[in-house]
């Protein structure tokens, strides 16, 4: 069973998390919800300066994920989240192994590809 960082995030819903943005601040919080490019929300931050001298208190935060640099969460979560994912592949929800997924269905397909298009190749023939 593959585990992604998504899904140890997701196991540490309405924990305490700290997060460091690739500027060297870093934001204590609870993590409040996380998206698939890992933008998080975080309730109750505490945003501390790069040199440790500032201290901002923010109700409510919102971090993009591209400015993450490194996440630090609870040492429990990972047994959650493992329990997560075992659940819901156990349901038949989540990602199962053979899933082939995407926009359409390739070459062929149908008989409408490449020298199999049901016309006629050249003129007169049948």
């Amino acid at each position: 069973m593959a585990l992604f960082p998504q899904d140890v995030l997701r196991g540490s819903l309405n924990s305490p998390v700290m997060i460091e943005v690739k500027n060297g601040e870093t934001y204590n919080g609870v993590l409040m919800s996380c998206d698939f490019r890992m933008n998080i929300v975080l309730k109750d931050a505490v945003c501390t300066s790069r040199d440790a001298e500032h201290f901002n208190r923010i109700k409510q935060c919102t971090i993009r994920g591209n400015m993450i640099r490194n996440i630090r969460v609870p040492d429990d979560t990972v047994s959650k989240a493992v329990q997560l994912v075992a659940a819901e592949q156990a349901s038949g929800r989540g990602r199962p192994g053979n899933f082939r997924g995407g926009r359409g269905r390739g070459r062929g397909g149908s008989g409408r590809g490449r020298g199999d298009s049901g016309f006629p190749s050249k003129p007169g023939s049948k």
